[in-house]
């Protein structure tokens, strides 16, 4: 087997027990009820990637939010404390719109950088490892309240199988060593 069909192998693999099931998902804030994590991609941050010589040490060498995306953060929190929804705790990546994210969403819990949701966007030789690390994460979850993780598109992508917007969510149960998508909380939506 080449090594591009397993990785398809894999990737589907570890999709397994992420697909919703009939009935499960919801696409708005209602999911919420029916979740251990949800998985924000950043806010907006304008453009792909990042620019040549990025360094996770340097914010000024990322590719940062812009005011859309510090409005979108803050209305992600502010969405969250309307509803009266707990979160424990707040894990992202190390890039800094991802720890901004967090940040100004909810600026009263100190969020953990963990390299698991580091973004897989330029370099995939470590993504079937990383994804798993971060599989064993949210699966290790047990609350109380909603553990929120502010990632990657293509990281999301590899966990659940979903395509998210800027600013998008999916929310996650842990049920029977596995996780289950029951919905997705649109941008700035309903």
């Amino acid at each position: 087997m080449n090594r591009a069909a397993f990785r398809m192998l894999l990737a589907s693999a570890l999709v397994l027990g992420c697909a919703p099931g009939p009935g499960q998902t919801d696409t708005g804030w209602g999911a919420l009820r029916n979740g251990d994590v949800v998985l924000f991609r950043h806010a907006e941050a304008p453009g792909i990637g990042d620019p040549p010589g990025m360094r996770l040490d340097d914010c000024g060498t990322q590719r940062n939010l812009d005011d859309t995306g510090r409005k979108q953060a803050r209305r992600i929190g502010e969405r969250f404390r309307e509803r009266g929804i707990a979160v424990s705790a707040v894990v992202t990546s190390e890039w800094c719109r991802a720890r901004d994210t967090a940040a100004l969403a909810f600026p009263a819990i100190k969020a953990r950088a963990d390299s698991a949701f580091n973004s897989l966007f330029f370099d995939r030789s470590h993504e079937p490892e990383q994804t798993e690390r971060a599989r064993a994460l949210l699966l290790a979850w047990r609350g109380p309240g909603m553990l929120v993780v502010t990632t990657h598109q293509a990281n999301i992508s590899a966990l659940t199988g979903t395509a998210t917007a800027s600013g998008e969510g999916v929310v996650m149960r842990v049920q029977r060593g596995a996780l289950t998508v029951v919905g997705t909380l649109p941008v700035d939506g309903p």
